[in-house]
């Protein structure tokens, strides 16, 4: 098995077959976006495969003015493949291929209080899985309509202001659904309307 960046008709199957399936809508940035983000430079999508076959993948966003800095946009392993370790192997080769970078940012929904017990539990799991990775919580946001628990991989600066500036300019002034961070009385901001 091997990490490696997906080509572009790689990149379309995944977005259709994967990506689209497994994550909610207002969580699925358009095709169009990953793409031109790919054009200039700032995002990188990585399948880990076993000979031709996807198993799973990660998809890293950066912005240039803060190169000690990297967003795990999505991580995920295919249907087929799940509950094997296969998130935890993609996670590690993550940390070697980024080690040149200070700190390694995701992002998982947070729990809602009075929320859907089951869903709940899922948030919960997938939280102690990035921690089990060795990411550490640092704060909320809000993005895509929801309260999402930041965390980092690597030593963050001390207090919070540059990680949040960081953290804020990968995703772009455009991004006004996007509030980082996001205080504990703040709501998320709408989701944004989805562009082809």
């Amino acid at each position: 098995m091997y990490l490696r960046p997906m080509t572009a008709s790689e990149v379309k199957q995944w977005y259709d077959r994967e990506l689209t399936r497994a994550f909610p809508p207002d969580e699925c940035k358009p095709l169009s976006e990953i793409a031109a983000l790919m054009e200039r430079g700032r995002y990188e999508a990585l399948g880990l495969y076993a000979e031709d076959a996807l198993l799973g993948y990660a998809t890293l966003l950066w912005e240039p003015a803060w190169p000690g800095y990297v967003l795990l946009d999505y991580l995920g392993v295919t249907a087929a493949h799940r509950n094997r370790g296969l998130g935890g192997r993609i996670c590690s080769q993550l940390r070697a291929r980024c080690r040149d970078r200070a700190v390694m940012i995701t992002e998982a929904e947070a729990p809602v209080p009075g929320g859907d017990p089951a869903e709940n539990a899922l948030r919960c799991r997938r939280l102690a899985f990035y921690e089990r990775c060795g990411f550490r919580p640092v704060y909320e946001i809000g993005a895509c309509g929801a309260r999402f628990q930041a965390l980092v991989l690597g030593t963050p600066p001390e207090g919070r202001a540059e990680l949040a500036a960081a953290h804020r300019a990968i995703y772009g002034p455009e991004r006004t659904d996007v509030k980082v961070p996001l205080g504990p009385e703040e709501c998320p901001p709408p989701p944004r309307e989805r562009k082809g």
